[in-house]
């Protein structure tokens, strides 16, 4: 199990949040995501076996929002 702090830019209310949560536990393989508007970032656990990080950006990417 892997975890990762990915930052995001362009959440900019809880709506924001919770669609990036979605797109990020809709993922296989992520065990937990907690989104946060404040830190303008995402802390996942995931199993690198079946996700990489680079999906999981792409993911949030897909959402609407940037990735570093």
């Amino acid at each position: 199990m892997s975890k990762n702090t990915i930052h995001i830019e362009g959440m900019g209310c809880e709506h924001c949040v919770k669609a990036v949560s979605t797109a990020l536990l809709g993922c296989a393989g992520v065990e937990n995501a907690v989104v946060s508007l404040e830190k303008n970032a995402a802390d996942v656990e995931y199993d690198e076996n079946k996700v990489s990080l680079n999906e999981l950006k792409q993911a949030i990417r897909d959402a609407g929002y940037d990735t570093d």
